[in-house]
């Protein structure tokens, strides 16, 4: 009977156990407390269980102690972490994880047997995670008058987050306090809207983002511009800018105006005047008409006008001079004016008298004139 009541009360022991709860930041190291008084003298029946409920209600094995063997290689993820603390069989179960992650928190169970007598300890743990570095931003016009945001948000940490925000004091005499127009979002304590910005705004403003495992800060830089000022910098651009295109317009009008009057110099020479008069036609000798051929042939601004007269003042002439036979004579050639080049040998006028009166002369085997 009374055996029966020692176990009785050693089973409610057991089931209304100790309870405790610890909290730690990730990456430190952690010892679940766990004592019993199951180990002696009896060792070979001692049997020693950790379990892990975490937080979805799932329930793993941590580590064991049963038949004299040691086993914590349950999972990857805890593999090479986990281990007892001290001389289990000596009444210190106690359970050390190093370094902690956040999927080590949960409720842990330390369940002790030893021939028949059972006993449990739950240890509660809660790994902190430190906020990550805020990152702070702008938004707004940086012009005085203004309005301006300073946003600062952290992406990951243990909730709850605190945010403040300061101002660095640069100089002798600075405020660290906000400006007096600030505002603080508290439906996002990372916003703070800073009203109708002034000179003496501008400055370096810090962040700090923190939590029970730890805090972090990221620092942004407001300066605030004249509106004067930025107008000076607008319309001195826009100077800049007419001031270009007005120089390269004058430029394209100079080259244009250069190109027109170089190509009236080209084009002058080779107008024709319909008011100009023919030139007369001349008579050569033979001996002068191929030099005077290639004259008017080397000549490229002859005109047109010129040529026809010229035809047709030979035509005229071979007709008057008949071919008589046994006559030797000089033969003529009737050529037109030359433009721009040397001119022909000069026929002697008596020369030209002579052909003219004596047409009976010339032979019929010769040509009378030449048209060049």
């Amino acid at each position: 009977m009374s055996l029966l009541l020692l176990l009785l009360v050693s089973f409610c022991v057991g089931t209304l156990g100790t309870h405790t709860e610890i909290k730690r930041v990730a990456e430190e190291k952690v010892t679940l407390p766990c004592h019993h008084q199951l180990g002696l003298p009896e060792t070979d029946t001692l049997d020693i269980e950790w379990l892990l409920t975490d937080n979805e209600g799932g329930q793993k094995e941590v580590i064991t102690y049963s038949s004299r063997r040691v086993y914590s290689n349950f999972s990857e993820e805890q593999k090479g972490r986990v281990a007892f603390a001290s001389n289990f069989l000596a009444g210190d179960a106690s359970l050390q994880i190093e370094p902690l992650k956040p999927s080590d928190e949960g409720r842990y169970t330390c369940k002790v047997k030893n021939s028949g007598r059972y006993m449990w300890s739950y240890v509660i743990l809660k790994v902190l995670v430190r906020p990550s570095k805020p990152k702070c931003e702008l938004e707004g016009e940086l012009t005085e008058g203004s309005d301006l945001t300073l946003q600062c948000e952290s992406s990951s940490g243990t909730k709850p987050i605190v945010y403040y925000w300061q101002r660095i004091r640069e100089k002798e005499g600075e405020d660290e306090h906000l400006p007096p127009k600030a505002t603080i979002d508290f439906n996002n304590p990372g916003r703070v809207l800073l009203q109708n910005l002034t000179m003496s705004s501008s400055g370096l403003y810090q962040c700090t983002a923190g939590n029970e495992a730890g805090k972090e800060s990221c620092v942004v830089r407001v300066t605030v511009q004249y509106v004067q000022s930025i107008g000076m910098v607008a319309g001195a651009v826009t100077g800049i800018v007419a001031g270009a295109l007005l120089i390269f317009l004058l430029v394209w009008l100079i080259i244009r105006r250069k190109d027109k009057k170089r190509y009236e110099e080209e084009e002058r020479p080779n107008e024709i005047r319909e008011d100009a008069e023919a030139p007369k036609a001349r008579l050569v000798k033979p001996s002068s008409s191929s030099s005077g051929s290639q004259s008017s042939r080397s000549c490229s601004s002859s005109t047109r006008s010129t040529a026809n007269s010229a035809s047709r003042s030979q035509q005229t002439m071979s007709t008057e001079a008949a071919p008589q036979p046994g006559l030797a004579t000089q033969a003529y050639s009737l050529v037109g004016p030359e433009v721009r080049c040397s001119e022909p040998k000069k026929v002697h006028h008596a020369t030209l008298t002579k052909a003219e009166t004596t047409p009976s002369t010339i032979p019929s085997q010769s040509k009378a004139f030449q048209t060049v």
